[in-house]
């Protein structure tokens, strides 16, 4: 269990910022959507931290994303909207409730069937809310999620009611359906709208396939980006060292140098 001193001092650094008689003018100033950036920020610099591997980096940036929680919660509180122990409930409330094979009699033996729980629980969860009525399935998935990860949100949901492909040679098929419908926007000229159309249904088709294989796409993105960063910094390193700049002079040079930078996983 977590140290209660602890989470009591944070509060309480938290209401002394944000006390009209003696705070930070800036914390002050804040609403929910001014900080609403932060609280994005914070949680890409934890996957950043978790990329990097360093538990150092990870402790601080849970540290900076936790504060944005309590941040919310005291601007709520002073609305007597709701306070942080509230937000403690509503999850704890919320965790033994769709952990019924921990904390109850359900019989739930592989992480498949988990997932499936928890997905017919989240749906039953928005029928019972206010105004709920349990037909749209997919409901609830944020749409300031980014696009990658809100692709398979959306997939995934669909899945919950039997909308997916019955194997996954299908999904490749799919895949090479709309990369076609790409390739013949050039064939002739075309509405820049459409163009954007077939490339965004390109993209979610390789959504479907990272996950019908397993993969998170949005993960696997992030990774792609980073082996493209570290390959173009030796890229231009190799040509700094040959006193070359980049350009399409050395179009030629850059390739070896990529090829070489590909060979060399480090």
């Amino acid at each position: 269990m977590p140290d209660q001193t602890t989470i009591d001092e944070l509060l309480t650094i938290m209401a002394r910022l944000r006390d009209p008689a003696g705070g930070c003018p800036w914390d002050l100033a804040q609403t929910f959507r001014t900080i609403l950036p932060y609280t994005l920020e914070e949680a890409y610099e934890v996957a950043e931290a978790i990329e990097s591997g360093s538990l150092e980096d990870l402790r601080d940036e849970l540290g900076d994303l936790l504060l944005q929680v309590v941040f919310h919660a005291r601007m709520a509180e002073e609305q007597d909207a709701f306070a942080f122990s509230d937000v403690v409930r509503a999850i704890c409330d919320k965790l033994v409730r769709r952990h019924p094979h921990v904390f109850g009699e359900a019989d739930l033996p592989d992480a498949a069937a988990v997932r499936i729980h928890w997905e017919r629980e989240k749906a039953a969860e928005r029928a019972r809310a206010p105004g709920g009525t349990g037909a749209a399935t997919l409901d609830g998935v944020a749409a300031a999620l980014p696009a990658l990860v809100r692709a398979q949100k959306l997939q995934r949901r669909a899945a919950t009611v039997g909308f997916d492909w019955d194997a996954i040679a299908g999904v490749f098929d799919k895949v090479r359906e709309e990369l076609d419908e790409c390739r013949e926007t050039l064939a002739a000229p075309v509405d820049s709208a459409e163009r954007v159309h077939e490339i965004g249904d390109l993209l979610f088709s390789c959504v479907n396939l990272a996950r019908h294989l397993g993969v998170d796409a949005e993960t696997a993105l992030r990774s792609a980006n980073h082996r493209f960063e570290h390959r173009f910094a030796s890229v231009e390193a190799g040509l700094d060292r040959a006193g070359l700049q980049p350009g399409p002079a050395v179009r030629e040079e850059m390739e070896l140098l990529w090829e070489a930078a590909k060979s060399n996983p480090s």
